[in-house]
């Protein structure tokens, strides 16, 4: 199996910092991104749409997808953070997907990852928004087909297992999967591990995380699960990965870090570094 790394992994160098995060001692660019890949020695990269600069110019996205076609790395296009389609109530951002896949193309994805809804409206009604995002993404995937781009929806701290699976089937096309999150599902307390059983054969891309209780949160914050270096958390991430490779996925097991947890004091590439450590024993192991 493929491993690889989310470029959310870097965000507060990309300058998003939580109100509860110290600045970073300097900034990061999308290339600083694409060379620490490189050097860490993984397979693929999932770029979030929101850190890449210049996204209407195609000259600058020509030399994106040069410098990742020069490294020979595999990619995915990530685009919706933070709330994406917002339940499927945000035509605007509906537009805004729709337009992404110019990008996604542009740096030769074949995989572009949506956000459908988020935690800010997970208590929300469900059905409703599963409605709404079926209809929009209906429409979507006959546009992302032109592209011969597939569109992998991620469980984003808002959907269980059934109602992603739900949503997938009544959408019905080759060209929706999903970006399977290993700790998200957890954060709605369902089991991951029940959750692949079910959706490893529509999983496109994945977003492999870790995760430990954060004594400094309150229960009720969302990062009460922090994110730590994969191996150090509860998520078993190798059999989830397991199940991914029964199942014949091929993209690739990308690591993904948001809220890190206090025990690693900031240090984001140090836990990056010690992931990819250990996905490359996974990915041998399933």
């Amino acid at each position: 199996m493929k491993v690889g790394i989310d470029s959310y992994c870097y965000h507060r160098f990309f300058g998003e910092v939580y109100p509860q995060q110290s600045k970073p001692p300097r900034r990061m660019t999308l290339e600083d991104f694409i060379d620490r890949a490189r050097q860490l020695g993984v397979d693929g990269v999932s770029l979030e749409s929101c850190f890449i600069p210049h996204k209407d110019d195609a000259g600058y996205l020509r030399s994106v997808k040069e410098r990742l076609d020069e490294y020979g790395l595999d990619r995915v296009y990530a685009w919706g953070h933070p709330d994406g389609l917002e339940g499927g109530k945000n035509r605007k951002e509906y537009k805004a997907m729709i337009a992404s896949l110019d990008h996604a193309s542009a740096i030769g994805a074949k995989v572009m990852r949506i956000v459908g809804s988020s935690l800010m409206f997970r208590f929300e009604d469900h059905q409703q928004q599963i409605r709404r995002l079926t209809k929009m993404l209906k429409a979507a995937v006959k546009v992302a087909k032109d592209y011969r781009i597939k569109l992998a929806i991620e469980n984003h701290i808002d959907f269980t297992a059934d109602e992603i699976l739900q949503l997938i089937e009544s959408v019905g096309s080759s060209y929706l999967g999903l970006n399977f999150d290993t700790g998200n599902f957890a954060r709605l307390l369902d089991d991951p591990v029940r959750g692949m059983e079910k959706l490893a054969k529509y999983t496109l891309a994945t977003h492999i995380k870790d995760l430990k209780v954060n004594p400094a949160a309150a229960v009720t914050d969302w990062y009460f699960f922090s994110t730590a270096p994969v191996g150090d958390g509860f998520i078993d991430n190798l059999k989830l990965a397991k199940l991914l490779k029964k199942a014949g996925f091929k993209g690739f097991l990308a690591v993904e870090l948001d809220f890190l947890h206090p025990d690693y004091k900031g240090n984001e590439d140090r836990a990056v570094a010690q992931s990819i450590r250990t996905l490359k024993r996974i990915a041998k192991q399933a």
